[in-house]
């Protein structure tokens, strides 16, 4: 499982404990992986009714993605990925 981390993204929990692990050692080659599957999670129905632990997730995504170097070539993706997905979490649910 750990070795196909580097040729795909692997989503779910797997996938967070994947990367969260992976991140430390090579940041620059899994943490937009990571970030990204930070802001996938809180879609989970795991946190659905839980605000401050989807909160939590985005902050972490947006902490890992702001320490990619800035020449990583998916950093202001992921960034922007994790900073809207925040943002959108902060102003809640649009009535229509």
């Amino acid at each position: 499982m750990l070795l196909s981390a580097n040729k795909r993204v692997v989503r779910g929990v797997a996938g967070l404990w994947i990367y969260r692990t992976l991140t430390p050692v090579e940041p620059e080659v899994y943490g937009s992986k990571l970030a990204y599957v930070l802001v996938e999670a809180c879609a989970s129905p795991l946190v659905r009714d839980l605000p401050e632990q989807r909160m939590a997730l985005l902050d972490e995504a947006v902490e890992v993605a702001t320490a990619l170097s800035p020449a990583n070539p998916f950093r202001d993706k992921v960034l922007a990925r994790a900073l809207t997905a925040r943002r959108r979490e902060v102003e809640g649910p649009s009535v229509s």
